[in-house]
């Protein structure tokens, strides 16, 4: 009988998720390691070579982890849901005009269902990954907060895992910093882990050509599309025609195919004219966005106009910003400086110091004087 219980840890094959498996392990929990099949690379029509969580160099590389230390190790077909779920979210947004975030739809719609019904199966009371994030329990409420590692912190892809997946996950790795993980896989001779390089793209865009892998899933968009006209922010003049308006993204630079004698990027983007609208740096600002379908972790519901730091994207270091919650699904969130390149289709992750509030998918943006009516302070006092 293990000293904690049973335990099922989703393996990707890389050094974070197997020293997740190894820490537990030597914990005293009972470990079972499970490598989870989103896709065939060989069904993107991808050119470059395979690499990444659905490889078969990733999956051999956890069942060697399990093998050399003992404890069992299982493949998960997820396929055809993540197909259905996902695939079809990616392909879904691009066609609405907005860009979509995979990964984060992945993790919190497919993975962890996906995990915990198998560890329903398996007698599992917990499920682990190797995120960077912490999550405690507090005020009845489970809580995502930031990994110490900045650099590595994953707090921001987890704010969809509801109440419930929270109170059965294990996050090992919160506490730890990247660089103390691959010295602790050196001192146990993982030596291949350490070396082996990770990837960052989306697993089913594996040459991260969206443009293509678009054309590919859906034969005949790309005459169904183009010829759209690139428009100018402010006068909607008419400088060139583009290749069809699923094909850009907000803040979008290079790849355009103008020249208009300046830098310009891609400010907003019309599905029903067809119309891709450019513009100067300063165009990309915007003041606030409203977010939907929520999914609040450390508040059943915001208590009154909170002061919060907003992200809207991974990368991004974050923004003062104050929420107002206007229904059960929409919060409008403004900022106290402008933001650039706000992307409907995004997620917006509300963080109140280290901690995450919740999140949601940016719906749209809007500058503070297109909406005289909404002002942050008439809002603040309803």
């Amino acid at each position: 009988m293990s000293k904690h219980g049973r335990i099922l840890v989703a393996m990707s094959g890389g050094i974070d998720s197997s020293l997740a498996a190894v820490l537990l392990h030597e914990e005293g929990y009972e470990v079972i390691g499970m490598t989870m099949k989103t896709w065939d690379y060989a069904s993107s029509g991808g050119t470059k070579k395979e690499t990444g969580c659905c490889s078969l160099d990733s999956i051999n590389d956890a069942r060697n982890i399990a093998v050399n230390l003992g404890f069992p190790h299982y493949i998960l077909d997820i396929r055809n849901e993540f197909g259905d779920y996902v695939i079809d979210h990616f392909t879904g947004e691009y066609l609405e005009g907005r860009t979509p975030n995979p990964c984060v739809l992945c993790n919190t719609h497919i993975k962890w269902d996906a995990l915990l019904r198998r560890a329903d199966r398996l007698d599992c009371e917990f499920i682990a990954t190797g995120h960077y994030a912490n999550i405690r329990h507090e005020n009845e409420r489970y809580i995502i907060s930031k990994g110490i590692d900045n650099l590595k912190d994953q707090s921001y892809v987890l704010w969809g895992v509801s109440q419930e997946s929270l109170s059965r996950t294990k996050l090992p790795l919160g506490h730890l910093r990247k660089s103390e993980i691959r010295e602790m896989a050196k001192e146990r001779g993982f030596i291949e882990l350490v070396t082996k390089s990770e990837s960052y793209e989306i697993c089913f865009v594996p040459d991260n050509d969206y443009r293509g892998f678009l054309k590919r899933r859906m034969p005949g968009l790309e005459q169904e599309v183009a010829g759209g006209n690139f428009v100018l922010e402010g006068s909607n003049k008419v400088v060139g025609r583009h290749e069809g308006y699923p094909f850009y993204t907000i803040g979008q630079r290079k790849g355009l195919g103008i020249a208009l004698g300046h830098p310009v990027f891609v400010t907003e983007i019309r599905k029903e004219t067809n119309e891709v609208v450019l513009g100067v740096d300063k165009d990309l600002f915007r003041d606030g966005m409203y977010v939907s379908k929520l999914n609040l972790q450390k508040y059943d519901r915001l208590p009154g106009p909170l002061e919060t730091v907003t992200k809207i994207r991974y990368k991004d270091s974050g923004t003062p910003a104050l929420l107002m919650q206007e229904s059960d699904d929409r919060i409008r969130v403004h900022f106290h400086e402008g933001v650039s390149a706000i992307a409907p289709g995004q997620a917006a992750v509300f963080y109140e110091g280290d901690d995450v509030i919740g999140g949601g998918w940016i719906m749209k943006s809007f500058r503070q004087s297109d909406e005289p009516a909404a002002s942050p302070a008439r809002a603040a006092a309803v």
